[in-house]
């Protein structure tokens, strides 16, 4: 699908099957150490199991996954899994509420639910702090707060410094904006918009329902619908009007202006 250097997440021909349905069927994808990836589709489209197949969290019915150069049934996945992150509202969900902001963030390190797991030097818990500045939620003294009492804003910024404490080879978003007030939403997507321009950041995948949500930065799109792949490359060749109302089955027109993207539903004009 694209050229250059070997890719950090390849499938090929990639099934999921629950209850004698397919969730994923031959799926052909890749992402290549410098791409930043959207994945967009409806619900129940599969982007979520898609992530998961991704992250080494769930094994396929059958095709091939390699990810960071090794195939999934040769390695341990135990290995790929502490050098891939996800900032996903499951993530959060396992978290023990009354830690502090700063405990969660550098636990993610190793990967870990609770900071007590691990001894940590003192560069760490400034490098946590650094990483909490980056993501603008340092400035306020957020780093002192139990999680369980932030908002849903600042708790997704918390779980992106997190996820960046483990110095991630790649890095999965599952929905970062779902839930956020208007303020919010545009806070985290210029913190992700930056994210995605940085030659240094690990190769990344976000999963969303809407263009709106896709940050400054992206340069791939990947459209998925009923577990299947209808389009995937660069972001401007595959977020046109006519492929996102295929695969939303409704009719939209997408638009980009100022490096952000926007859709609505207007049937006359298609």
């Amino acid at each position: 699908m694209s050229s250059g250097a070997s890719p950090v997440l390849a499938m090929r021909g990639v099934r999921v099957h629950r209850s004698g349905r397919a969730v994923l069927a031959d799926i052909d994808w890749e992402v290549r150490p410098t791409e930043r990836w959207v994945v967009l589709g409806p619900n129940g489209s599969g982007k979520t199991t898609l992530l998961r197949v991704a992250g080494a969290l769930l094994w396929p019915t059958a095709g091939m996954v390699e990810i960071l150069g090794r195939r999934l049934g040769t390695v341990d996945v135990r290995v790929l899994r502490s050098q891939v992150a996800f900032v996903s509202a499951w993530v959060a969900r396992d978290l023990r509420p009354s830690q502090l902001v700063r405990e969660v963030v550098v636990a993610g390190k190793h990967g870990a639910l609770e900071a007590w797991w691990h001894r940590y030097e003192e560069a760490d818990w400034v490098r946590a702090e650094q990483l909490l500045a980056e993501t603008e939620v340092g400035a306020d003294g957020i780093a002192g707060r139990e999680f369980g009492v932030i908002s849903e804003g600042e708790r997704q910024h918390v779980l992106l410094a997190r996820a960046l404490m483990g110095a991630p080879e790649l890095l999965l978003l599952d929905e970062p904006a779902a839930g956020l007030d208007l303020g919010a939403r545009e806070r985290l997507l210029g913190v992700l918009g930056v994210l995605a321009g940085e030659g240094s950041a690990p190769p990344l995948v976000l999963v969303t329902h809407h263009t709106e949500e896709v940050p400054p930065g992206i340069t791939h799109a990947l459209l998925l619908a009923e577990g299947r792949v209808q389009a995937a490359g660069p972001i401007a060749d595959v977020l046109t009007s006519e492929a996102v109302s295929r695969c939303f089955s409704v009719p939209v027109v997408v638009r980009r202006e100022g490096g952000r993207w926007s859709s609505r539903a207007f049937p006359s004009a298609l």
